[in-house]
């Protein structure tokens, strides 16, 4: 895959209405491709920088672009086209309970004009893999926290974006979740080449899975500078259903057209 810059922030501060900046003088540039952890004490910034991504918030100072644009002066139009290439899974889940676990998956497969036959095999498709599939007419609420939060990630990554952005989202997984969800992120990086920034208080998940860490701290961030490494074999596999380079290889091909849907 081409190395190009996805993300790029120059000089940025945030802040929330007339409050002290939560980050200050932020700089840095990651290239499409890459897999990073997104760490640092809880109220650092963590969630702030995430949101100023995805264009829920505007920077009080300085330029971000995404994936070579600038965003500061965007219309709403640009702005809903450009998030067409990015997710996010929030910490609250952001489900909608009047809205079956189905229907919350397929929802951005229908804003972009997916077709439902297409819909109905590839939410059932990601469903399985998360282990929810026998829940897809269930309402949100009825469901465990970590069972919302896979569901969350199930909408998430069934539009294949550019850009995926988790906040916690193994949080409330035990480690055989939190293992299978790890390997799916780490797939949609190595066959769809989508740009993944995940935040986590684990160390355990961070030292197992060796990524570059962006840490918030003091208003700024920092990156290590150890290169990713893919986890080891015999470190990664808690999980024992189905493997998610199979499930990868069938949803691609099933993805070849949603892109221009």
């Amino acid at each position: 895959m081409e190395e190009k810059t996805a993300i790029s922030f120059a000089k940025v501060a945030a802040k929330y209405d007339n409050g002290p900046e939560i980050l200050t003088d932020v700089s840095f540039n990651i290239s499409g491709g890459g897999f990073y952890f997104l760490s640092g004490a809880s109220g650092a910034g963590k969630t702030t920088l995430l949101r100023l991504i995805y264009q829920l918030h505007k920077p009080s100072h300085g330029q971000i672009k995404l994936f070579g644009k600038i965003t500061n002066d965007m219309t709403r139009d640009e702005i809903t086209q450009i998030r067409q290439k990015m997710a996010i899974v929030f910490q609250e889940y952001s489900l909608l309970s009047h809205l079956s676990v189905f229907d919350n998956v397929a929802l951005p497969l229908r804003v972009r004009g997916v077709a439902e036959v297409k819909i109905k095999k590839l939410v059932a498709k990601v469903l399985d893999w998360v282990g929810l599939g026998k829940y897809a007419d269930a309402n949100p609420k009825a469901l465990s926290g970590g069972q919302q939060q896979r569901v969350s990630v199930a909408r998430a990554i069934i539009v294949q974006p550019s850009i995926l952005l988790a906040d916690e989202p193994t949080g409330n997984l035990d480690d055989e979740n939190a293992s299978r969800l790890m390997e799916l992120f780490i797939q949609m990086n190595k066959m769809f080449g989508t740009t993944i920034i995940l935040a986590t208080h684990s160390k355990k998940i961070m030292d197992t899975y060796k990524f570059p860490v962006i840490k918030v701290e003091n208003h700024r961030i920092s990156f290590t500078s150890t290169a990713a490494e893919q986890p080891k074999a015999e470190t990664t596999k808690i999980w024992k259903g189905p493997k998610p380079q199979s499930y990868f290889s069938e949803l691609s091909k099933q993805f070849d057209d949603i892109g221009n849907a």
